[in-house]
């Protein structure tokens, strides 16, 4: 099937345009903001202070405390991502709660293979940038249906990779212009900081940084989530969240009856 991007745009904004939307949105600045102030107030305490006053944004703790903070922020990024793949995917008349089942389902699993297929892809990704960007570019579309294949279908480390390269295929072009816009928009907001520390106020800048980075990744997880919906259901294979998620005709949830 080939993906319709202009229906994938539309329906992953009307995804994260709603309740479900606004809590993933939240904690992902909760997220964001800690893994950065947490970073920040570590690598702090390792340089001279005219150098840690640049820093930008900090934490009121000891480093040590900082340094736990930073390592729980980066592990909770494995749960966010379940939480985010199995959220946005539900039908849209269910968007507008959050079951207890998008955050306790097999969660310490899933998020233990999230985290270990996440940094497998982004190696490979990395590694192929450095080989004259071509490969590094050919690469990164075939990983953006990775955390739905775990999240949501309940795929291994392997089986992830294999299954979102699988979606992926025949639809590169077409997911290209997903990572072209993610790419051009990072490195543009990656002079908010900047900009900022050069007017003498760099934990505002962090704060705009996290802000406009928590607004643009939101909506292109909805993007990308509508586009592993338009793919997966032309499958039929979605794993056990598409029968949890199952909707009749009056829109209700099969498990609501």
């Amino acid at each position: 099937m080939a993906l319709q991007l202009s229906r994938a745009f539309t329906d992953g904004i009307d995804r994260v345009t709603t309740r479900t939307g606004g809590i993933l949105f939240a904690l992902l600045l909760v997220q964001q903001f800690l893994l950065l102030a947490s970073l920040n107030t570590v690598l702090g305490a390792q340089v001279p202070p005219a150098a840690a006053d640049a820093l930008g944004l900090s934490l009121p703790v000891p480093t040590a405390v900082a340094g736990v903070v930073l390592i729980g922020a980066f592990l909770f990024s494995a749960v966010y991502f379940v939480m985010l793949s199995r959220a946005l995917t539900r039908p849209k008349a269910q968007l507008a709660s959050f079951p207890s089942e998008l955050y306790t389902r097999r969660i310490g699993w899933a998020s233990l293979t999230m985290l270990v297929a996440g940094v497998v892809s982004a190696v490979a990704t990395m590694i192929g940038f450095f080989l004259l960007i071509l490969p590094g570019l050919f690469l990164a579309p075939h990983f953006v249906f990775l955390i739905f294949a775990v999240g949501v279908e309940d795929r291994g480390v392997v089986g992830s990779l294999k299954r979102s390269w699988g979606l992926a295929k025949g639809n590169r072009l077409r997911l290209f212009v997903i990572v072209l816009l993610v790419a051009v928009s990072g490195m543009l907001i990656g002079v908010v900081p900047t900009v900022f520390q050069l007017a003498g106020a760099p934990a505002l800048g962090d704060i705009a940084s996290v802000l406009i980075n928590g607004i643009l990744y939101t909506f292109v997880y909805g993007i990308i989530a509508a586009a592993y919906v338009q793919l997966a259901d032309d499958t039929g294979d979605r794993g056990p969240e598409s029968t949890a998620s199952s909707t009749t005709p009056s829109g209700r949830s099969s498990a609501e009856l």
